[in-house]
């Protein structure tokens, strides 16, 4: 039998976690969010096991605050997250929508009073519908504008 140290990670290692907009947030209908290509599947009969879909998931949209203080209560320093396009543009282009600014404003702070790094991911496959819906990245209108 060898003699083995254990595992150590060097000085200044950064632990964190990472999720996606779709498989956390919930918040479906909630403050103008358009829908997503997730939503459109999600809800499509026979494609997801169980039926299970999206719209509530850890509904972490409404207890983002709760969220950061186990991510902290874990010892975790940062933090990557996905950005829903839907919940910012709804229709993919055109208004935004404040409240989902509004939110991820609120979430990045919420890590940032607990000494936990936020990084935003812009594009984790959460396409809008409305965009899916003219084509998506198979368009040359969409990928051309977007690319």
């Amino acid at each position: 039998m060898t003699d083995q140290s254990p595992l150590a990670f060097p000085p200044g290692f950064t632990w964190g976690a990472a999720t996606a907009a779709y498989q956390i947030e919930g918040g479906a209908n909630a403050d103008g969010k358009g829908r997503s290509v997730w939503d459109t599947f999600s809800h499509t009969p026979g494609k997801v096991r169980g039926g299970d879909t999206g719209d509530i998931a850890c509904d972490s949209y409404h207890r983002y605050r709760e969220d950061a203080d186990l991510l902290s209560s874990l010892g975790l320093s940062a933090y990557r997250f996905s950005i829903s396009w839907p919940r910012i543009l709804p229709d993919g282009t055109g208004q935004v929508n404040q409240a989902g600014l509004d939110y991820y404003r609120a979430l990045a702070d919420a890590l940032g009073e607990r000494g936990i790094a936020a990084t935003a991911t812009l594009f984790h496959w959460d396409l809008p519908q409305a965009l899916q819906d003219r084509g998506g990245w198979a368009s040359r209108e969409v990928a051309l504008r977007f690319a």
